[in-house]
């Protein structure tokens, strides 16, 4: 897909679902992506005096566990802006801090944050190289990038019941209750052309980042992939 239109095709679907992307985020993985989104924060090494960019913020479910989990300069930025008006709506400390861009082209002057995070956006990136460019030349010297991301599992098991859960339960569910059918058909199908052809490692090592360390969470159902600047 040409770069312009992805950029189009994700703004749209996450503009038409923003009213019922909370409830589906929960109740499609049983609760468990708040574990996934704490364990990555307690991974990236967070602390009360990081000053954190969380990207692809939606409506704000990272941020708002790294503020619980102590984080108290927390900017976002999203594509929808639709996403972000209900991230805004959600809690009063955000307010002002957020902006509608594009990761790859970020408006922040340099070595502006100790910390990004990417929590399942990475895949719907036009230019991932780009937007990783753009994430070091933001952060300060050792800040660090935090991607939380799903995968396929690698267990043949756990696999086929993954790939059945998301290409056929999925958008299904998603479909019902959004009301939009792209929306839940993109998820499964992003995952599988990211797993296939991504590898998140290698990008951020040609993008300069000196330390990249990846952990599995969850039979492999998602990853977290730190990089250090």
């Amino acid at each position: 897909m040409e770069d312009a239109n992805k950029k189009l095709q994700v703004k749209r679907i996450f503009d038409s679902i923003s009213n019922h992307y909370d409830f589906l985020n929960h109740f499609l993985s049983v609760g468990i992506d708040l574990y996934w989104r704490k364990k990555a924060i307690r991974l990236s090494g967070m602390s009360p005096s990081s000053k954190l960019l969380d990207i692809a913020c939606g409506t704000g479910d990272f941020a708002i566990a790294a503020r619980r989990d102590g984080v108290n300069k927390i900017f976002g930025a999203d594509l929808s802006l639709n996403m972000l008006s209900l991230f805004n709506k959600k809690v009063d400390w955000i307010n002002g801090n957020l902006v509608e861009c594009v990761a790859e082209d970020l408006p922040f002057k340099n070595e502006t944050f100790t910390n990004i995070s990417v929590a399942f956006g990475v895949r719907n990136f036009y230019q991932i190289p780009k937007a990783f460019k753009s994430f070091h030349r933001i952060l300060s010297e050792k800040g660090k990038v935090t991607v939380l991301e799903f995968r396929l599992p690698t267990n043949r098991l756990v696999r086929n019941f993954y790939l059945f859960y998301f290409n056929k339960i999925l958008p299904l569910i998603g479909k019902i209750v959004s009301k939009d059918k792209e929306a839940y058909t993109y998820l499964p199908e992003s995952v599988d052309e990211f797993d296939k052809k991504i590898e998140l490692i290698s990008i951020f090592k040609q993008c300069g980042f000196s330390k990249v360390e990846k952990y599995s969470l969850t039979l492999g159902l998602t990853q977290v992939v730190i990089a250090e600047k």
